[in-house]
């Protein structure tokens, strides 16, 4: 079993995007797909509204497979009611952050503080880059100033942080950190020291499909794990993280 806890559909290109999704499901046996809609850097108001009714329509079209985090720019006033309408309304099972603002800005407070009450986890875009960084990309440092506030909060750290001996490190000591290493960018034995530092109890599958599936898959089939690692990895984790019944540390 594989649930791919990091998908997209991109802004625009619905059935381009929910067409490689499902072909991906169907080739490589994925039973459950966790999936946010993204377009541009700082969207505006119309522009999610968009992106999360096209997540609420894949839902809706694909009930057994497709499940949809909220995707909100902390930025806007009415942040807040994007999200109720998106867990309360359209039945999602996440919140997303992207690049608008870092993860530790005081305006995404109120944001982790509903997710807090509503016992779902937050996945945060994190990305440390030697050229190129965005004005506003959250690194491991952020998430972990985010973390230290608040203990109680499900994060998911995506890519490792874009260089795991950078993300890594910053939340290792944070157990409310669950990270994943989607995307492409990574050396043969990123997973292996990621499971040194924090064990593979907090580490779940993503892709970032529809860019990439294989190189993640492959990542896995060839780290140093033992069967019962990999079958956290690639669902056991995602299970307990989407549990509203369960706390954001895994035990």
């Amino acid at each position: 079993m594989i649930i791919d806890a990091h998908t997209h559909i991109w802004g625009g290109k619905y059935d381009d995007s929910t067409r490689t999704l499902l072909e991906a499901c169907e080739r490589f046996g994925i039973s459950k797909l966790y999936v946010s809609g993204l377009k541009s850097h700082d969207p505006d108001e119309s522009e999610i509204a968009s992106l999360n009714a096209d997540v609420s329509r894949f839902m809706r079209e694909q009930p057994d497979v497709a499940e949809g985090y909220c995707y909100v720019n902390p930025a806007h006033p009415d942040a807040i009611s994007v999200l109720k309408r998106g867990i309360e309304q359209y039945g999602m099972s996440g919140m997303k952050l992207w690049v608008a603002t870092f993860c530790d800005d005081p305006r995404v407070f109120p944001l982790v503080e509903q997710c807090i009450g509503y016992q779902i986890p937050i996945l945060i875009h994190s990305f440390h880059k030697t050229v190129g960084q965005l004005p506003y990309e959250t690194t491991g440092i952020h998430v972990a100033n985010l973390a230290e506030r608040y203990p109680e909060a499900k994060l998911l750290m995506a890519h490792f942080g874009g260089n795991c001996y950078h993300g890594i490190k910053a939340v290792r000591d944070y157990p409310n950190v669950w990270h994943d290493f989607s995307g492409s960018p990574f050396r043969r034995d990123d997973l292996d020291y990621a499971v040194e530092q924090v064990g593979a109890e907090r580490i779940v599958f993503g892709s970032d499909m529809p860019i990439t599936y294989l190189v993640n898959y492959g990542q896995v089939e060839e780290a140093e794990l033992t069967a019962e690692q990999r079958e956290l990895i690639y669902y056991k984790n995602a299970i307990r993280l989407f549990d509203r019944g369960l706390s954001g540390r895994p035990s």
